[in-house]
């Protein structure tokens, strides 16, 4: 007799304080679903269990929870240990649900601090933290080597600090595997500092999308005020143009801290003028925050260009295991970027990004001083079709 071949199911594996429960809930499980963030936000991971039999019991806050989630047919992938901080038992049907946050967050890492920070490196920085908690710091070079004359802690926890930095600098600060992270924002790197993959995805692949693309808050540029040295004069750095600006309502040391600031602002607005929420039908336990995608078959808009991942979320349910990822476009990787120039411009250039993963660019008309067009396209075609559209229209407006 010939038996049919079993489909996959997807498999999971808890634990709690070091013991092995999977046994004990695996029949029970009615929901888990792992909400895992980008930067200093806390992963989140809600279990929700059924106690028809009234023989579960409640795990105190604060037990550790580690998880593991994959399928039957290709094994468990570690997906990290959180910190139980809420625990709810509800009836009837009696269901107990377990709400925990990622273990890596140290403690006193969100208590609020009075210090100051002179003629230090972005470097410096981390690695004091990172040493105050026990973690090993992964630092971006060119990122590290970025100087702060002056800094105030005030009434301000390390962890907000840092994100406030990262932010300032267009980067990410993370705890994750016991590592203190600061990487730019769509570096695509592991927490031991080793490039992600890149992900294709075809249409098969997804259970739902949904692109957006809005005018609303279409800002033309950013604008940080500052002061000089020993003046009550108060000066403004702009990044782009003053048609519609965005004003940070952070005031900087300094006339370089506040084009920085000005700068990052600007690269997050480019990044999250379209964003993308894409659905995969079978979920993929290894896909992390700061992977990019590729996604073939869907409209045009979509498939043009490469897409960064801002956040991963991890359901496993009745109905299987599925993932849904929260897409922003990718910038490409050019220091000129951000350094706008008000019209005059000579010509155009974009950059794809080519099989090897190198970024490649391809140009139109003169390049004394062209337009640079942020986002990073999927393919060399799309490439050339942007820099095309774009340097006709520089012609008809000229």
């Amino acid at each position: 007799m010939i038996t049919a071949p079993r489909h996959p199911a997807p498999v999971f594996r808890l634990a709690v304080d070091g013991v092995d429960i999977t046994p004990k809930v695996n029949n029970r499980l009615i929901s888990l679903t792992l909400t895992d963030n980008r930067g200093l936000e806390a992963d989140q991971l809600d279990i929700s269990l059924s106690d028809h039999d009234g023989r579960l019991s409640i795990p105190p806050r604060g037990a550790i929870i580690n998880l593991w989630l994959g399928w039957s047919d290709t094994g468990l992938v570690n997906k990290g240990t959180y910190t139980v901080d809420e625990t709810e038992h509800s009836g009837t049907p009696d269901v107990l649900t377990l709400r925990a946050r990622s273990a890596d967050l140290r403690q006193g890492f969100t208590r609020k601090r009075e210090r100051s920070w002179h003629g230090v490196t972005l470097a410096d920085v981390v690695r004091t933290i990172a040493q105050a908690y026990s973690l090993q710091p992964v630092i971006d070079l060119v990122l590290g080597a970025v100087g702060l004359a002056h800094q105030d802690q005030a009434n301000e926890s390390d962890a907000n600090l840092l994100t406030r930095l990262a932010t300032e600098h267009d980067a990410i600060a993370s705890v994750k595997a016991g590592r203190l992270l600061l990487l730019p924002v769509g570096a695509s790197k592991t927490a031991s500092g080793l490039a992600l993959p890149h992900i294709n995805l075809t249409r098969k692949d997804g259970d739902g999308h949904r692109w957006l693309a809005a005018d609303r808050n279409s800002y033309t540029g950013v604008r940080v005020y500052y002061y000089n040295p020993n003046s009550a004069e108060r000066l403004e750095a702009i990044i782009g143009t003053e048609d519609n600006l965005k004003t940070l309502r952070h005031i900087a040391a300094d006339r370089d801290s506040a084009l920085q600031a000005a700068r990052s602002e600007w690269q997050r607005l480019q990044r999250g003028s379209a964003t993308l929420s894409y659905t995969l039908a079978r979920g993929r336990p290894e896909l992390l925050p700061e992977m990019t995608y590729s996604l073939h078959g869907i409209k045009q808009q979509i498939s043009d260009v490469v897409w960064l991942c801002s956040r991963v979320i991890h359901n496993v349910s009745d109905s299987g295991y599925t993932n849904s990822l929260e897409l922003e476009q990718q910038l490409a990787s050019d220091d000129d970027l951000a350094a706008l120039v008000e019209g005059a411009y000579t010509g155009v250039v974009a950059w794809y990004r080519a099989e090897d993963g190198t970024q490649q660019p391809i140009t139109e008309g003169d390049q004394g001083n062209p337009k640079r067009l942020v986002h990073l396209y999927a393919s060399k075609a799309s490439a050339e079709r942007a820099v095309k559209r774009e340097f006709e229209r520089l012609s008809q407006s000229s």
